[in-house]
């Protein structure tokens, strides 16, 4: 049986645990609110870039620009290569965030059916547990999310556009954390290059819609196509960084509350051994006198 000093100084520990353990919780849902209100403000130009990028694309001829070449039968073929960007944290202590992008990334690695999988890794845990593996790296970037700005999207973006268009990989996704709101994180795994197709036809006449260009296609493209990677890129790592403190946020109440409980039990047990020890001291003074 542990001594009374021995419990107190579990207690004063735990006690330690549950003030830091408190202390971040506070600062993660200061932080989740900044974040929130910056991938709601960034969503609906994201998403709406998203939708008529993806209808122009289907109205134009492949290879009008290199960002929208398919490469169907590369795509299929054995010997081609997928970037894969794996965006996790950098840090810890978010319950299962970073475990179930690694889960799903690692997997996505499996399914790829022999095709070669080249990765690029955003955040720390994620290039550690990869970069364990041996796995092929094309590039890494870490500490981005301590003040993430435009500028890193465009970094990542640029870094994606230069291997998709060098003919180095013929296929680019991302797999992220999309925050869906502070109790809740969902895994998302998304086609980045070639640009996703969405057929638009004319409900009346079922025909397919056509664009006039001024300027010309190929000038809009160059314009709009990496603005709209970066875009995507600069969404997702906004997504990433919400859902990260959104985990934090949780996973450090759910510790404060285990803290508190244990405290509890700590202190019960306690109480019982010290009242074991009453007990005794004074069944041993009555033993002396009713020998004396």
């Amino acid at each position: 049986m542990p001594s009374l000093i021995d419990i107190r100084r579990r207690i004063r520990a735990v006690k330690s645990t549950q003030q830091i353990t408190k202390a971040m919780k506070m600062v993660a849902a200061s932080k989740l609110r900044r974040s929130q209100e910056r991938i709601f403000n960034a969503r609906p130009y994201a998403r709406e870039m998203q939708r008529v990028l993806s209808g122009l694309a289907a109205r134009v001829d492949p290879s009008a620009h290199p960002l929208l070449d398919r490469r169907e039968s590369l795509v299929s073929a054995a010997g081609s290569r997928t970037l894969v960007i794996v965006v996790s944290a950098d840090k810890g202590l978010c319950g299962s965030f970073n475990t179930n992008i690694i889960k799903a990334a690692s997997g996505l690695i499996v399914s790829s059916e022999g095709r070669p999988i080249v990765l690029g890794l955003v955040g720390r845990k994620g290039r550690d547990f990869f970069r364990r593996r041996g796995l092929e790296i094309a590039y890494e970037q870490v500490g981005l999310f301590q003040a993430l700005k435009y500028a890193d999207a465009q970094q990542i973006a640029r870094a994606a556009i230069d291997e998709f268009i060098s003919m180095r990989v013929n296929r680019v996704q991302l797999v992220y954390n999309e925050f869906k709101s502070a109790i809740q994180q969902r895994v998302t795994i998304e086609d980045l290059l070639p640009v996703p197709r969405t057929a638009v036809t004319d409900a009346g006449s079922g025909s397919r819609i056509d664009y006039l260009y001024e300027p010309a296609p190929q000038e809009i493209f160059n314009r709009l196509l990496p603005r709209y990677v970066e875009t995507q890129v600069y969404r997702a790592l906004l997504e990433s960084n919400a859902a990260f403190f959104a985990a934090q946020m949780t996973a450090m109440d759910t510790a404060t509350k285990n803290a508190t409980e244990m405290i509890s039990q700590l202190t019960l047990y306690m109480n019982k051994v010290r009242q074991a020890a009453i007990t005794r001291e004074i069944i041993e003074v009555v033993s002396g006198a009713g020998a004396l």
